[in-house]
Formats: structure tokens, C-alpha cells, sequence
């Protein structure tokens, strides 16, 4: 019997000899290698700029910040996602609004989209599940008709005179829209390089945004990194020029930085990724070859004319016409035959800390559809042909078991 782990990092001697580099060269915390990958990322995604830092948590939390968003503002964020698109927006004591998933699929209501917006509306963050990118147009249709109730609270939010539009691209960098890489099709991004990720650092993220003829990128990087470090008006690379020392705080902020250590590992992994993101396609089309008879429909992560380019990150499955019983015996034939296999996701207002708020399932009933009988199977890079057929055919069985 084969053991199928769900996500594990694809690390090889790349990765291993940058990091090595990076502690001999006696500078392992923010320095050289995190600027480098910060412009690489940029190169990559045709950014105006990118910030590293530790989380794609950080990310988002920072850039709501960024934004002015505080206390008596709202943020619409999807109830179909991981806790981190919403809890960041409790801790600017922000209020998330949540929206419910358009019928059969992953992605959020864009129809009703319009009608969650009102004047305490300041920011959407919808989530590119799967690594599949949202349709961004239709996010910005929304935006666009609401300008004229859109109430600024802090000179950015003046310069955009309307909704911000910040999507949490946790699970879609290096994925494409209509040509254009995820890190410009939204106002602002943010990207994770967790452990499980397509492209990791272990742990950390990134912020970019696309270009804006009224917003000085170069400024905007400036805040970020004083609101990312303490304030601190020199990071540590610049105070160890001779006679460089003193520095200032600018106010008392946040430490979520990348080190270089995090950001070698990135930059050897971005040198493979384009072999990775192709590796991840072609067990997409195994899969749902091997898969197409089973009764069960599967996010789709390609379109003709590669107009829709995922990024592969998930492979996420429905059984249809099924119940959470049905799901869940599947998840553990599948647990018996070595295979591991997920949940994407758990709506949130089903979780304890969202209930507490006042949130309840009943409301969002198309998220819950998708979520009762959704299972996502093992899908990385490093994943052999023979370990692919393997969970197929663990699937196949699974699926007749229970």
C-alpha cells in the first residue's frame, strides 16, 4: 500500500544550496536575497511593486491597514474560504460581510455582489479557490456602480473613490485571466508561500499592486515597510552602513518581515516554477481523465484559448447529489488505503468563532451545497505518475465502498 501525503513542499538541491548560501554569507534576517525576491515577484507578476513579509495573513491584515480601514467599516469577504480572509478584517476591528457562493460553484455571488455594498463599504476580498482566479471584471462592474455611495476615510481610499478591491490570492500565484497574471488583476494582492503552497518560502506572503497614475509606488512601498517593522525608519541592512546607526519610529506598528533565509528557498523555487506549474497541469488532465466516469464534477482550472490559466493548486471534487455522511466515508476509505484527502472548505459561518458573531449557515445555503460533499485529493509537483494512478484508482474504490 502507498502513502499519499496531501501537499508536501517540493524542495530539492536548489533550494537547499541557496539556503545554505544565505547562512554563510552571515546575513540570515531581511537583507539582499528578500529585496531580490521582492523584484523578481514583481518582474513576474508585471506589478508596480511587492512587499515579502511573513504571511499571506500579514499580507492581507497590512494592506487593509494600509487602506485606512478600521472600526465602523465594513469589508465583504466570502463565507466559502479559510478564516484568514475574515479574521483579518476583525482585527482592524472592521466588520466582515459575508457572501454567499453563486449557485454550483466555488466563487462568490458576483450578481449579488452590488447589493452588500453601501457607504460604510471600504474593501472586497474575494478568494481565488483552487488557484482558479476569480472574474475580476465583474468585481470591478460592482465596485464601479457604487462609486456614487462610496464615503473615503483615509487618502487612499480618496484616490480609488470607491470600493477596494483586495483579493486573497493565497492559492493562485502564477495563475492567469485573460492573460494577465494574478498580482495585477486586483487593486492589491496577497500571496501565500506557506508549506503547502505551489511556490513556498515554509512560511511568508506577499503584497503587490497594480499600477495607478495618482498612487507613488515607491512611497507606497516606503509605509509598507514602516508599517511592517516596527515604524523603524531604517531596516537592518541600512543601519549597517559605517556611521549609519541612528534611526527613527515612525509610530508604533508591526514586525511581519521576511527574512532571507524564507526568501532563498522562494528564489530557487520561482527559478523551477515554471516546470512545477506545468507539472501540476498535466496531473489536472490525468485526473479528470481518469476521473470523467465517476459521477462527480471537478473544479475546472482551464479554459480554450487559455483565456482562464489556474495556478493547479487544488484539486477539488464534488460527489454529486450526496450528504456530508456520504463525503466523510469516502474521506476515510480513502484514509485506509493510505491516501490523505481534504476539505476546501468549511464555510465559515459553520465555525465556532464566525457562529459566536451572529453567522449562521442557514443564510449562506449555496456554500453549504458546495461544502457537503466536496472532497480535494492529493495534488503537488513532486507527485509521481504511478502515485497519481494510485489515488485514482483509491478514489474509483472509495467512491463504490461507501
Amino acid at each position: 500500500m502507498m502513502k499519499i501525503p496531501f501537499s508536501p513542499p517540493d524542495i530539492g538541491e536548489e533550494e537547499i544550496n541557496e539556503v545554505a548560501d544565505t547562512l554563510r554569507s552571515g546575513w540570515i534576517t531581511t537583507g539582499p536575497k528578500t529585496k531580490k525576491f521582492e523584484n523578481q515577484i514583481t518582474a513576474y507578476c508585471a506589478s508596480d511593486k511587492t512587499v515579502c513579509l511573513d504571511s499571506c495573513t500579514s499580507a492581507l491584515e497590512m494592506t487593509l491597514r494600509m487602506l485606512g480601514v478600521k472600526k465602523g467599516d465594513e469589508v465583504i469577504v466570502p463565507a466559502y474560504t479559510y478564516t484568514a480572509t475574515a479574521s483579518v478584517v476583525c482585527h482592524v476591528g472592521a466588520k466582515p460581510v459575508m457572501i454567499d457562493c453563486a449557485p454550483n460553484t466555488i466563487q462568490i455571488d458576483y450578481d449579488r455582489l452590488p447589493y452588500l455594498i453601501n457607504s460604510k463599504t471600504k474593501v472586497v476580498i474575494p478568494v481565488d479557490v483552487g488557484g482558479v482566479p476569480c472574474d475580476y471584471d465583474r468585481i470591478y462592474e460592482a465596485v464601479n456602480s457604487k462609486r456614487n455611495i462610496f464615503v473615503p476615510n483615509s487618502p487612499l481610499q480618496e484616490i480609488f473613490g470607491r470600493v477596494i478591491i483586495l483579493a486573497d490570492a493565497a492559492h493562485s500565484f502564477g495563475a492567469r485571466r485573460n492573460f494577465e497574471r494574478t498580482g495585477v488583476l486586483a487593486d492589491f494582492t496577497a500571496f501565500s508561500f506557506h508549506a503547502v503552497k505551489n511556490l513556498t518560502t515554509g512560511e511568508g506572503g506577499a503584497v503587490t499592486w497594480r499600477k495607478h497614475p495618482d498612487i507613488d509606488g515607491e512611497e507606497l512601498y516606503k509605509k509598507f515597510m514602516l508599517l511592517t517593522l516596527h515604524g523603524q525608519t531604517k531596516d537592518a541592512l541600512s543601519k549597517t552602513q559605517l556611521g549609519s546607526w541612528e534611526y527613527d519610529i515612525a509610530g508604533p506598528f508591526f514586525k511581519c518581515n521576511m527574512t532571507d533565509i524564507m526568501a532563498s528557498i522562494g528564489l530557487a523555487q520561482l527559478r523551477r516554477f515554471p516546470a512545477m506549474l506545468k507539472r501540476r497541469r498535466r496531473l489536472i488532465e490525468f485526473y479528470n481523465r481518469e476521473l470523467s466516469e465517476c459521477g462527480i464534477s471537478v473544479l475546472q482550472h482551464f479554459s480554450d484559448k487559455e483565456k482562464l490559466a489556474s495556478s493547479g493548486h487544488l484539486y477539488l471534487t464534488k460527489l454529486m447529489w450526496q450528504e456530508e455522511e456520504y463525503r466523510n466515508k469516502v474521506i476515510e476509505r480513502l484514509a485506509e488505503m493510505g491516501v490523505a484527502a481534504n476539505v476546501h472548505y468549511k464555510p465559515l459561518p459553520m465555525l465556532t468563532a464566525y457562529k459566536n458573531m451572529g453567522y449562521n449557515i442557514s443564510d449562506y445555503p449555496n456554500a453549504f451545497e458546495m461544502y457537503k460533499n466536496e472532497i480535494t485529493l492529493p495534488l503537488y509537483s513532486a507527485m509521481t505518475d504511478e502515485e497519481a494512478q494510485y489515488v485514482a484508482d483509491c478514489y474509483k474504490k472509495a467512491l463504490e465502498d461507501a
